[in-house]
């Protein structure tokens, strides 16, 4: 004699918990990328048709209050040519890449060059596509 079950064996596999999770994981990883900003400075740069491959090692910025930075690290202009020294110190390839904004005057740029030039250091201008 057969002896029957009354209950029946389920064979469907919950979803529920697998959609949230990666809901979760989907929200973790929207808020990390949006605080995530290598480039924190937000300069209008002016366009060129010329644009150079290379990566520079220090990049001095100028925005447009006249706040001079190096690598995203706000610097008073009196210290400026110290800061990019130290910075320099121990590099091969002794490279500025200076980028600045559209309405800065061109004395404030030419400061920077000079700093550059005492120094025998390249200085790229920092420039976007047209």
């Amino acid at each position: 004699m057969a002896i029957k079950r009354k209950s029946k064996l389920i064979k469907e596999v919950g979803s529920s918990a697998q959609t949230d999770l990666m809901f979760l994981l989907l929200m973790f990883m929207l808020m990390a990328t949006t605080l995530i900003n290598p480039n924190a400075l937000k300069l209008t740069l002016p366009k060129s048709s010329n644009q150079l491959k290379e990566r520079p090692y220090t990049t001095v910025s100028i925005d447009a209050h006249l706040q001079y930075y190096i690598d995203g690290v706000a610097v008073p202009f009196e210290q400026l040519e110290g800061a990019i020294v130290a910075n320099l110190a121990e590099r091969e390839d002794k490279v500025i890449s200076l980028h600045s904004d559209e309405g800065v005057p061109i004395g404030e740029v030419v400061k920077v060059m000079n700093i550059a030039n005492r120094n025998q250091y390249r200085l790229i201008l920092a420039t976007q596509p047209e």
